[in-house]
This record gives C-alpha cells, structure tokens and sequence, in this order.
C-alpha cells in the first residue's frame, strides 16, 4: 500500500507563484497512492480562482472515499487538509489543534478499510511555535479516540512544521509512535526549491510495516508547491486483531 503525504500551498507554485492544479494533479498521478494527505487545499479562495480544490481532486481521481477539514477560513473561502483514498472510510471525525489566539489548526481521523485490515490515519497541520506543536501533539495523542486504538495500526502524516525535529522526542516516543521520515537530513522538504527544513513528517505505530519511504523530487514537483511530497509504501500487520 502506498501513502502520499503534501502540503499543496493551494496549488500555488513556490517559486513562479502561479495558480496552476494540473501541477499538483500531474504529481499525483506519477505517484499513484492509494491514501493521500494534502495540507492547505483551498476551497472557493480568490486566489485560486475560487476552485473547490477538494472536490475537483476526489472527482478527478475518482477515490472511493474523501473528507475535507477546513481550518482557516478568509473573507472568501478558506482552506484546509484533504484525506482522498482508495478504500472506504469506516468512520471519522475531526480534532481542532487550536491553541489561544493563534490561526486555527486542525487532524482530521478516518479509520480506512484497507485489503490488509482496518487502519487509523491522520492528517494534519501544525503551529508555527514549537511550544504551540507539542501541546498539539499532546492534545491529539491523549484524545479518547486516538488513545483507545492502544496498538492497532495507525499513521499520522502531514506537514508539522518541526524544524528543529524534536516532535520525536517528546510526545511520540510517550506514545510509542516512530518517526520514519528519520534522520531529517534525508527527508528535507522545504523550501522546494532548495530544501533544508524536514517538515513533512510521517509517524507509525508497531503495527504498521513500512517499506519505503521518500521525499519525490524533480523539476515538475518542484515547481508544484513550496514543499515537496514524501511518500510512504507499507504493510499492515495482520496478527493485531480489529480495531473496535
């Protein structure tokens, strides 16, 4: 199974600053995921031409399932994290990550039929303090929901923010997540162009095989967005029995 995990900038690209999602769609089908997590999808913004990104993606591909988690929303429209997959959701449901006075930050949750079982996927959008992300980590992690899957299989993607990559040590390694997107110097993401910061995290429990995993790099992808996407190829482990 394959997961994709990309902050989009709304189909803006980073260096060139034109609105182009056939950009971000080309990507897309050159990776061929069967999950996807995409951070700031736009709906109805001016500066995207008032597309409805998340629409226009899950009937572009034709997904089985998708779900839409606005976070920010502007004078006209706003954005947020888009979850599109292959497989049916099963159930799910949003955490607000906000913290004080700061812009609204979001995880949405689904757990996803998968041919290898059901799985816990989250998709998510961190601060810009790290004060601000690890309480965010904490609030997601000691949710009811999230705490009750105790070792079933799970995975947490998106666009973190972590520069100092310290997320790791903290509140995932209490939960016994790991970071594959280790050590950082590998898995550097932003700015596209010229990457230096490893942003773009992915974290799994034990129960969930990983295979692979790369940041997708190239002049097209580049040119897509202000980060580059990382890629996730895995399995799930079959002896862990349901998730409820």
């Amino acid at each position: 199974m394959r997961l994709f995990t990309w902050n989009i900038h709304k189909g803006i690209g980073g260096r060139d600053r034109r609105y182009r999602p056939d950009r971000i769609i080309g990507v897309l089908e050159r990776e061929n995921p069967d999950l996807v997590c995409l951070q700031e999808v736009a709906q109805h913004v001016r500066r995207s031409r008032f597309d409805d990104q998340p629409r226009m993606l899950a009937r572009y591909f034709a997904f089985l399932a998708s779900t839409f988690q606005r976070n920010v929303t502007l004078k006209t429209g706003g954005y947020g994290n888009l979850i599109l997959s292959r497989w049916r959701f099963t159930d799910k449901w949003t955490i607000s990550l906000r913290m004080g006075g700061r812009k609204n930050r979001g995880a949405q949750c689904v757990f996803v039929d998968t041919p290898e079982g059901e799985l816990v996927l989250v998709n998510w959008h961190l601060g810009l303090s790290e004060h601000e992300r690890h309480l965010q980590a904490a609030k997601l992690l000691a949710s009811k929901r999230i705490h009750s899957i105790g070792g079933a299989p799970a995975i947490i993607a998106g666009d973190t923010n972590d520069w100092r990559n310290s997320l790791r040590k903290g509140p995932f390694a209490d939960a016994e997540f790991e970071s594959v997107t280790a050590p950082p110097s590998r898995y550097r993401t932003f700015p596209a162009w010229m990457p230096v910061g490893s942003l773009d995290k992915v974290f799994v429990n034990s129960a969930v095989n990983v295979k692979g995993v790369l940041v997708v790099r190239g002049r097209r992808v580049r040119a897509a967005s202000d980060h580059l996407p990382v890629v996730m190829n895995f399995h799930l482990d079959g002896d862990r029995g349901p998730l409820r």
